[in-house]
């Protein structure tokens, strides 16, 4: 069974400490595998949502402008929390979205691709713009001060920390996509193993 917070890892070295923080996040999503398996719940690849508070941020587009999710509203989300000097699990997540846009057809424009950086101290807006347009021109990228990143990532239980690398660091970060319906309710987590395929078959619940 897969963990229900995948995130990035990069191998960097860890203090086996306890995290309260952490802990508290690791349990609000072992929650969040739970909801929605009663007989009713819709058969999904990724985990349903639809019983847990909706999450938000007050954050800025690349463009200054200040946005929150209610801006959004009308249209179906995909909501990825990462940064743009991941190696991995990020280019591959947002790969992903251009592929299910693409599986999508033409209800691909009802859907609106946001990631929030969980790193604004390296992405300015320049970096942030140029990174999320080289995979579509359509995504969306979401930075704001360190406090309103942490207040972003606490509405969707994200879990994301500084690990130090050398004389560097990187990111740790919870590797979920979320999927806000067009009326503003979280309804689905899209796993980072799902198949494109997998992910448009529980977007078609929402869309």
């Amino acid at each position: 069974m897969h963990s229900p917070l995948p995130r990035a890892r990069f191998g960097a070295t860890r203090s086996h400490a306890p995290d309260p923080r952490r802990r508290l996040l690791l349990s609000s999503l072992a929650l969040l595998a739970l909801t929605g398996c009663g007989p009713d719940a819709p058969k999904l690849h990724g985990m349903d949502l639809s019983g847990m508070p909706s999450g938000d941020f007050q954050l800025q587009d690349t463009d200054g402008r200040e946005r929150k999710l209610a801006d959004y509203a009308g249209q179906p989300v995909m909501l990825f929390f990462g940064f743009t000097q991941c190696p991995d699990i990020c280019p591959t997540a947002l790969t992903r979205a251009v592929e299910i846009k693409t599986l999508l057809g033409a209800d691909a424009s009802k859907l609106r691709v946001l990631f929030i950086t969980v790193d604004p101290e390296r992405d300015t807006p320049e970096i942030l713009r140029a990174y999320t347009q080289a995979f579509d021109p359509d995504f969306v990228g979401l930075r704001g001060n360190a406090e309103q990143t942490r207040a972003a990532a606490q509405s969707f239980k994200v879990f994301y920390q500084k690990v130090a690398t050398g004389s560097s660091y990187t990111m740790d970060h919870t590797a979920l996509t979320y999927v806000i319906d067009a009326n503003g309710k979280l309804r689905i987590a899209l796993r980072h193993q799902q198949s494109a395929q997998e992910c448009v078959d529980d977007l078609r619940t929402v869309l």
